[in-house]
């Protein structure tokens, strides 16, 4: 059974600290999978197991822009993001622009593909299960729209909306960046942005789909679930 090692960072956690973060577990990782290519061409045997990590955390008010995102689906001015005391990154994930902030659970997971399914693709449509899985436990239906990463609700009507945005980057199918779920999320966040720019789509919550705060703890051990499940894989702590 494949092991994944848990850990909760928390609320209030600097982006880019995290991100820092990240990018040394990746970095650790890519390391231990290229001497095992050293060994394998050696004809040695004792390989390096390489670890698999998923971090949850609640970030501050920021506003990240993937690698490929444009500028223009940001449309505060940097004024005006000090007065609403939110930040701006750029970051080297895949997709456009989003939020991050209070009441949202964001998930990193740090995995080598190599030890589930080198498909980065696959990985994608994994991450949406977990999520179209955990919301399924409030009554949602959750949805993939085509060409569009993520989960949603209602997709083909004049209301479709998205409730998880994700974003990822790979090294030598070691994976970062992730997910971001909106639990108790202050959704008007959402109106100083195109989110991921689509500019025809809303962004909602579970609070605002059920109708009341939801207990995040109670949402992060559903996650876990089936991450657990999806994965084939053991959650330790």
């Amino acid at each position: 059974m494949k092991e994944i090692l848990f850990k909760d960072l928390g609320t209030n956690q600097d982006y880019q600290e995290t991100w820092d973060f990240q990018e040394e577990l990746l970095a650790e990782t890519v390391v231990i999978k290229s001497g095992n290519r050293v060994k394998e061409k050696n004809g040695e045997s004792n390989f390096e197991p390489t670890q698999n990590h998923l971090f949850f955390v609640e970030h501050p008010h920021v506003y990240t822009l993937g690698k490929s995102g444009h500028i223009e689906n940001l449309l505060a001015s940097q004024d005006f993001l000090s007065q609403i005391k939110a930040k701006f990154v750029k970051t080297n994930r895949g997709g456009d622009i989003t939020y991050h902030g209070p009441g949202q659970l964001v998930g990193y997971p740090i995995f080598d593909l190599d030890n589930f399914k080198p498909d980065i693709h696959w990985y994608m449509r994994s991450l949406e299960e977990v999520i179209i899985r955990t919301i399924a436990d409030y009554g949602l239906k959750g949805e993939r729209s085509q060409g569009e990463t993520g989960v949603w609700l209602d997709v083909g009507k004049p209301f479709a909306r998205k409730i998880c945005a994700m974003g990822v980057k790979a090294s030598r199918w070691v994976t970062m960046h992730g997910f971001a779920l909106n639990v108790n999320s202050d959704l008007k966040y959402f109106e100083y942005i195109i989110p991921c720019g689509i500019k025809d789509k809303a962004v909602t919550s579970l609070e605002r789909e059920v109708g009341e705060k939801l207990p995040m703890d109670e949402v992060k051990e559903k996650v876990k679930k089936y991450f657990a499940e999806v994965f084939e894989a053991d959650i330790t702590e």
